[in-house]
């Protein structure tokens, strides 16, 4: 059998004829190497950049809030959670009705920090965008989050399944 070589990104099953799923987590591995790289020397990674970003959009928020809002497991937004808190990016207090939870708000620093990350990334964002016009920006944006409210409802009816299944004894 004749070695064949690996088709660079945007040929064969890497390109238009692959399928969809292999497209979007080559796409999503790229993207999030470009912002690892953007990022480095501000010493944020790019779930910590999310993190920053969810905690500024939504101040208040648990870590159990902000692991769903991140796509990310609750242990590791505990740990970036720590490690924003050491470096004085992130202040937790707790939450004003359920005590026990830790309600996650950025500091000055963070805001500042914040800042800095997203001029990079929006430089990032317009190398996205820059063979779009805004109409096919629009349809792409729609598409795209059809796609994660799609997999949120089909989350909810397993959960709803599973509670089902649950309390039938089942």
């Amino acid at each position: 059998m004749a070695h064949r070589p690996v088709p660079r990104a945007g040929e064969g099953k890497r390109g238009e004829a692959g399928h969809l799923g292999y497209l979007l987590r080559q796409a999503s591995a790229g993207n999030r190497l470009r912002m690892e790289r953007a990022l480095s020397d501000l010493g944020v990674t790019s779930p910590q950049f999310v993190v920053l970003t969810m905690a500024g959009a939504y101040p208040g928020l648990s870590g159990a809030d902000v692991a769903r809002l991140a796509l990310l497991t609750p242990q590791t937004v505990s740990v970036i959670v720590a490690n924003l808190e050491k470096a004085g990016a992130i202040a937790r207090r707790p939450h004003p009705v359920h005590g026990r939870i830790q309600a996650i708000a950025l500091t000055a620093a963070g805001e500042a920090l914040l800042a800095r990350c997203r001029e990079r990334v929006m430089v990032n964002e317009a190398r996205l965008r820059a063979t779009l016009s805004p109409e096919e920006e629009a349809v792409v944006r729609r598409w795209l989050a059809s796609l994660a409210l799609d997999a949120d409802d089909a989350d909810a009816a397993a959960d709803a399944d599973k509670a089902g299944d649950a309390g039938s004894g089942g």
